[in-house]
């Protein structure tokens, strides 16, 4: 598993763009699903050829960060 921190706080439009990036340099990504806590966090779901990214924008941990089960230095470059 490869963690990624993307921001030290919660942020929608970080959170956004993180999202875009992978749909953009991900050729073979597929967007799952998005789940929304009742604090307002937000966890969108990728597959990748049977590999699982979930990004998430977490008010609990105050982060937004990336869970992956692949390498994502290798897309982008």
């Amino acid at each position: 598993m490869f963690y990624y921190n993307i921001c030290n706080k919660a942020d929608k439009n970080i959170f956004k763009k993180q999202c875009l990036a992978l749909e953009k340099h991900i050729p073979s990504i597929v967007k799952k699903n998005v789940i929304e806590d009742v604090d307002g966090s937000v966890t969108q779901i990728y597959s990748v050829e049977n590999k699982q990214i979930t990004v998430h924008n977490s008010y609990y941990v105050g982060a937004v960060y990336i869970d992956s089960e692949i390498r994502l230095e290798d897309y982008f470059n």
